[in-house]
């Protein structure tokens, strides 16, 4: 690839280039080719660094607006342009240009992880290989939620929540920026605790959070798909307890939850999303159908993930009439036409 073009799809966050030969994220039945995103990334020559933290913001934009085609679309030229600059360059300019990389790698594996593609693991090695060569504390947190998160789909959620809470402990609580990324892990960690089935540290991790983010309720902008904020926290306990299998402690949060609050697309679907979950788990198909819509209504693309799709055809084939789902399961691709 010429110079030109992935700097041009750098600095437009465009979807100038092809992901192999799979279907592109969001559609019914979808297969993101992700294998060829990093086993086959095009080849590209350095950058200045202020196009590739252009390229990164774009990205992340299209990430968090849930417009995953166009993020898949311009990672390969991403991740390919901030390799070649990272290899090139030496002493400051390096660990800046690895702090790119690292986030760029970040923003593969949320994407991987979304596919439920096992390349997720591949994406999150990298990134923090990366983060840890950068020495800079945020883009380290970033990566390792993402490891985590790949540890515990594994099945290694004690592993996971260790790895979590040593990196939490690294960072300071009480300036802004880190502290916001050390809430961040500590409910990551708390929702791997939930997925181990351990409620008193889940509840403990969860506590922590809320702790740290009455110091800043605000998280600066910046962070990449875990804003520190009271409403992601209370997001948060919803998944917990639906995961702890007390998905009725999570009815009075919802009740008093303003997911309209929450920063972007992808969060608001993903509140959503643990909303449905919630009301599915309490045996309450009209309610979970009703948030399933509510996710759809943010991001088209998110009611099409494999994991969306596997709970909306689990409310068809359950045993409620549910009026409205069919049409809903067809578009998404949840059943078959």
């Amino acid at each position: 690839m010429r110079r030109r073009t992935v700097l041009g799809a750098l600095a437009a966050g465009a979807s100038t280039v092809a992901v192999g030969t799979g279907t592109a994220v969001g559609q019914p039945g979808s297969s993101l080719n992700l294998d060829d995103m990093l086993f086959r990334l095009p080849g590209a020559e350095p950058a200045p660094l202020r196009v590739l933290v252009s390229g990164t913001a774009a990205a992340r934009e299209a990430f968090t607006a849930a417009r995953y085609n166009d993020l898949a679309n311009a990672l390969p030229a991403l991740l390919s342009a901030a390799e070649a600059t990272r290899d090139a360059s030496a002493g400051r300019a390096r660990q800046q240009a690895s702090a790119v990389l690292a986030r760029s790698y970040v923003l593969a594996a949320e994407l991987a992880a979304k596919e439920h593609s096992d390349t997720a693991w591949v994406a999150a090695d990298r990134a923090l290989a990366a983060a840890r060569a950068s020495g800079i504390p945020i883009p380290i947190g970033e990566a390792t939620r993402v490891l985590a998160i790949t540890m515990r789909r594994s099945g290694r959620a004690s592993s996971a929540v260790r790895l979590l809470t040593h990196e939490a402990d690294q960072l300071d609580p009480a300036e802004a920026r880190t502290g916001a990324v050390r809430t961040s892990l500590l409910l990551t960690a708390a929702y791997s605790a939930a997925a181990g089935g351990d409620r008193t540290t889940a509840l403990a991790l969860l506590d922590e959070a809320d702790e740290t983010v009455e110091r800043h309720p605000q998280a600066p902008d910046g962070l990449f798909t875990v804003d520190a904020t009271r409403t992601q926290v209370a997001v948060y306990r919803i998944g917990v307890h639906t995961t702890l299998g007390t998905p009725d402690e999570g009815v009075s949060i919802v009740q008093g939850l303003d997911i309209s609050l929450m920063p972007n697309a992808e969060r608001r679907a993903r509140a959503w999303t643990d909303t449905a979950r919630m009301w599915h788990a309490l045996g309450s198909g009209q309610q979970a159908f009703a948030a399933l819509r509510r996710v759809e209504q943010e991001a088209a693309q998110e009611v099409r993930r494999p994991a969306l799709r596997a709970l909306t055809s689990n409310l068809f084939y359950g045993p409620a009439r549910v009026p409205g789902l069919r049409e809903f399961a067809l578009r998404t691709g949840a059943v078959p036409a």
